[in-house]
This record gives C-alpha cells, structure tokens and sequence, in this order.
C-alpha cells in the first residue's frame, strides 16, 4: 500500500472523528453519529469524483465506508473523555484538511493533466466535508471563521502540483503538501492567523451623487 492510500485512508478517518465529535456535541444517538461521520469522512471525495467524472471511491472500495462506521463508534464510547471536544474537532480538521488537500490535486492531476484543475479539486477535497458537517450539524462554518482556512488548502493543493510539475515523486510531493498545508492551517489555530477583513464604508447621501 503506498504512501498516498494510506493518506486518503487517514483523511477519510479523520474527518469521519470531526463528523462523530460534532454529534457528540450534539448529543445525537449512535445512528446520528454514524450518519455525520460517514457524510463528512466521504463529502468532499464523493464530489471531486462525480465532477471529475471518475468512479466514486467509497463504491469502488467499501472499506472507506467501514472506516467511518469504526470511527463513529470509537468516538461514540470515548468522546465523553475529551475535555475540550469542539479544540480537537479543529485540529483533527486540519489534518483531515491537509492529507485531502494533496489527494485531492492528485487525482485532480492524475484524471486531467491540469494544474488549474488540481488545485481546484484539491480545494473542494479538503473543504466540503468540514462544510457539509457544520451545515448538517448546526454547527459555525469553518469557512466564516477569522482563522485562515481555505487559504491553507489551496497552499497544499498549490504545493503539491508544483512538485508534480517539477517531477518530483508522488509520495515526496504528498508529504510537502500536507506538512505545508497543516503548519499554515495549525498556525491560523494556535497563533490567530488571518487575512485583513473587508470594512464597509458609509454609502453616499443620493442626493450628493450627480
């Protein structure tokens, strides 16, 4: 098994934990844990698969949908452990993040050539199960935290299709990836990185406009 399966297996899992620790924060019952794992730890995939017009992953190989269900019940008996559930929620979000910001460009640059579409799919793989989960659970989207998020995944994605590029090795490309994804993504959560908002100005009197 190479390096980039075992990736896409631990970015499955642990997106499947972020989707079993929102229920617990829910406190949902088992069958509610099992649905907001499997829907997060599969989301983002599911997507860049139907988009990329490729077999969608999960079918082709069930043990993506096994790993969920094992997930969810782990979690479900140990949740309760956890002092601080929504802080590890967040940082099991960014490794999650991370390993499927670079499968994500790797299939993306695998199925079409394209750096542009790489990055792209790159993006979508990390991001839409972590949205996907804050909408089913009633839970603050990640992406209108102050924290930087999507940028992180982009940093990823962009790394790892430049090493692609420049014909470095699949697995060496997805280890730069994620470890540049994650420090960026890491560093937003424990130092407070973020992008200067926008600030809205006072609009004009009409009567002022010609």
């Amino acid at each position: 098994m190479n390096l980039l399966l075992y990736l896409d297996y631990a970015g499955v899992a642990v997106f499947a934990a972020t989707g079993a620790l929102a229920a617990s924060r829910k406190q949902l019952d088992i069958i509610g844990f099992l649905f907001l794992a499997s829907f997060t730890g599969i989301g983002g995939g599911t997507v860049r698969d139907v988009i990329l017009g490729l077999p969608v992953f999960w079918v082709v190989n069930p043990a993506y949908i096994l790993v969920c269900v094992a997930v969810a019940w782990v979690v479900f008996f140990t949740a309760h452990l956890v002092e601080s559930r929504y802080k590890l929620l967040l940082w099991l979000d960014a490794l999650g993040m991370s390993a499927y910001a670079a499968i994500g460009a790797a299939k993306g640059m695998e199925a079409t050539g394209s750096p542009t579409v790489a990055i792209v799919m790159g993006l979508l793989t990390a991001t839409f199960g972590g949205i996907l989960r804050d909408l089913l659970a009633g839970e603050p989207s990640v992406l209108l935290k102050p924290e930087i998020y999507v940028s992180a995944a982009m940093v990823g994605a962009g790394i790892y299709t430049l090493a692609e590029i420049a014909e470095l090795p699949p697995q060496a490309s997805a280890v730069v990836a994620f470890v540049a994804a994650f420090m960026v993504r890491g560093g937003a959560l424990k130092f407070g990185w973020t992008f200067p908002a926008y600030r809205s100005r006072p609009g004009r009197n009409p009567e002022d406009i010609p």
